[in-house]
């Protein structure tokens, strides 16, 4: 029997599990590589060697992940996270194994579903991207650069 590509297996997770979208797996592969990329060091045109050296935790991907939908999305993460049904960091596990369970990301033995149960201490996705925008201008550079400040803690 022939070994179906990446892409085959991922259509077949879409069509067996119709609860999120193509884009919000997108998203969490996208989110794991920046942030493998920024606990390791890694620049990002460097390819990742493979390694268990590498390996992210459900939290550090939890946190890497809102870094990544703020810098990609800003104050609309929330929103962006709303339309694709994901609501929890149960949701990002629910991703995350379905990954894992059809061949298309890795784990550890010590990984487990539950590692995403309550992720930012229970917060919603609309609470944990509840944020401020803080802009602040460069001068030498003549642009404006936003960041974000957490309207919780978190």
């Amino acid at each position: 029997m022939e070994e179906r590509s990446p892409e085959e297996r991922l259509e077949d997770l879409l069509e067996q599990d119709p609860r999120y979208p193509r884009e919000a797996y997108t998203f969490v592969f996208e989110a794991l590589d920046a942030t493998v990329r920024g606990m390791h060091g890694i620049g990002p045109d460097d390819p990742i060697p493979p390694s268990e050296d590498h390996h992210v935790t459900g939290t550090d991907l939890l946190r890497g992940m809102r870094t990544f939908a703020l810098d990609e999305f800003g104050c609309l993460a929330a929103t962006v996270f709303s339309s694709w049904g994901l609501s929890t960091s149960e949701d990002v596990g629910e991703i995350v194994f379905n990954l894992v369970e059809h061949g298309l990301m890795g784990r550890r033995e010590s990984d487990q579903r539950s590692d995403f149960d309550h992720g930012f201490g229970g917060r919603t996705f609309a609470e944990v991207f509840a944020v401020d925008p803080q802009l602040e201008y460069c001068p030498e550079r003549d642009e404006w650069k936003a960041s974000y400040k957490s309207v919780a803690s978190g």
